[in-house]
């Protein structure tokens, strides 16, 4: 499958997980069923990430506040770079795809259409 396929299925699936009850029962009963044939693979990944931190600009701000001049020193977020571990799931975007594939599935065979919207 094409990957700008496999993002709009990701699209679609995305929009329609938070759909009808009807759905959510057939995602829930495809989830068990997925989960028993791509269980999860847990891994350690290296991943950049950055942090905020305040750090003084060198400047000086002062208010005069009942006749008191107070002064503080001014401060901007910067970014640091640090690289972290994350235990992960390497196979949950297969499994994902699988078990959105099988809920739709369901749904088109029970109510005519991916979203389980029951006829009116």
């Amino acid at each position: 499958m094409r990957p700008a396929r496999l993002v709009l299925l990701a699209a679609l699936g995305g929009l329609t997980a938070c759909g009808t009850p009807e759905y959510r029962a057939a995602y829930s009963a495809c989830e068990a069923e997925w989960l028993q044939k791509i269980p999860p693979k847990y891994e350690q990944r290296m991943v950049n990430k950055v942090r905020y931190v305040d750090q003084a600009t060198g400047r000086t701000v002062c208010e005069e506040e009942n006749g008191k001049t107070i002064c503080t020193a001014e401060t901007e977020k910067v970014g640091i770079p640090y690289i972290d571990f994350e235990t992960v799931d390497v196979r949950k975007s297969e499994r994902d795809a699988q078990i959105r594939n099988c809920a739709q599935q369901a749904c088109i065979a029970t109510f005519g259409n991916p979203e389980c919207e029951p006829p009116e």
